[in-house]
């Protein structure tokens, strides 16, 4: 497994969907998603040296990501964009339209996160589903290409000539894409540039990595590897697990399953994942300095870095060397906990914008 020269691709997270607190299930007004919010937690990502930032997707939380996507485009000089879009919500040509003017806007720092997503109201088995968004990747390759179109597929049958309006680069922006099902795996191994993975005990993430690479293989593909996680991290180790006992100081396990049940993804195999690791925890701690408290109140990636500057450095160091090329992470409240990691351990990791 290659890495880039310049070391991982190291991103923060910016809380578009409603995902902020000083504690977890307690709503702090001051944290709600709003475009100050959100925008001051990218500009902190950006003063404090992340390479990339998460800009993620719901169908009804927080503020519509495309929107504010073009209006932080404009106000960054440096940090690179990773835009969610929720592909079956979308015409494939509008979206690439979309997204190459973004990337004009930010001088090509735009990559894109694919979610297999149904319209609102809509319910697809899982494999066309995601035979879909296998088609939507295609399509957005050929036209940000620049290549004119004649797709026949099962969902979409479409002949448009080479677009107009083109990326920077004349290429598609990096398409980062996660999950664990079957389904989920093939279409990464299809399509994606990135395979996301969101945390597991270091054998799991061995283990899918090397699942991947040879599915890729098989398709004459290569992958490059992502970790999403949340971390925690103080001057000493003692510190950073009372920020995690703090954080959940006012959690109530009802008011924790109610926030994970509301999430439409609550019942996919990276979540189930993600509740067996909970499961298998002692003291909240499923390895070293891999907490899974925070995912008590949280569906989806549902576990935290937890230590001092050199533990976390280390542990990303491992996961580096089980193959990860980039890290998105982030933490409670998102502004804060950016500005501390920025400070404690960004001075101590080589690391760079992903080099596809």
């Amino acid at each position: 497994m290659t890495t880039a020269s310049n070391g991982p691709e190291i991103a923060w997270f910016s809380a578009l969907c409603d995902d902020d607190y000083e504690f977890l299930g307690v709503p702090d007004p001051a944290l709600r998603s709003s475009w100050e919010h959100c925008r001051n937690i990218v500009m902190t990502a950006e003063k404090g040296g992340f390479d990339n930032i998460l800009l993620p997707s719901g169908y009804q939380l927080g503020i519509d990501t495309q929107m504010f996507a073009g209006a932080i485009a404009a106000l960054t000089r440096r940090i690179k964009l990773l835009m969610a879009v929720r592909v079956g919500e979308t015409w494939p040509p509008q979206l690439a339209r979309a997204i190459a003017t973004l990337d004009q806007i930010l001088g090509g720092r735009l990559t894109v996160n694919i979610i297999s997503s149904e319209m609102p109201g809509e319910v697809l088995a899982s494999k066309p589903r995601y035979d879909r968004t296998v088609e939507v990747m295609k399509i957005l390759k050929t036209l940000l290409n620049g290549e004119a179109l004649d797709w026949q597929g099962e969902h979409y049958n479409i002949k448009l000539p080479p677009p107009n309006v083109k990326t920077v680069s004349g290429k598609c922006p990096p398409l980062y894409f996660g999950g664990l099902s079957e389904d989920a795996r093939e279409a990464a191994a299809e399509a994606a540039d990135v395979y996301l993975m969101w945390p597991d005990t270091m054998d799991k993430v061995k283990e899918v990595v090397a699942d991947m690479t040879a599915r890729a293989a098989r398709r004459g593909r290569t992958l490059k590897f992502g970790y999403r996680v949340h971390v925690i991290v103080r001057e000493t180790e003692a510190e950073a697990r009372a920020a995690a006992d703090h954080l959940l100081s006012k959690l109530d396990a009802a008011t924790g399953d109610a926030i994970r049940a509301k999430s439409l993804d609550s019942q996919s195999v990276g979540v189930q994942r993600q509740a067996e690791l909970r499961d298998k925890a002692s003291d909240g701690y499923v390895e070293d300095n891999l907490w899974t408290g925070i995912g008590r109140a949280r569906s989806g990636c549902g576990a935290a870095l937890v230590g001092d500057p050199d533990q976390i450095v280390a542990k990303l160091q491992a996961y580096q060397a089980a193959g990860m090329e980039a890290f998105i992470l982030s933490g409670y409240p998102h502004a804060r906990e950016a500005d501390l990691f920025s400070r404690h351990v960004l001075p101590k990791l080589k690391h760079g914008p992903l080099v596809m």
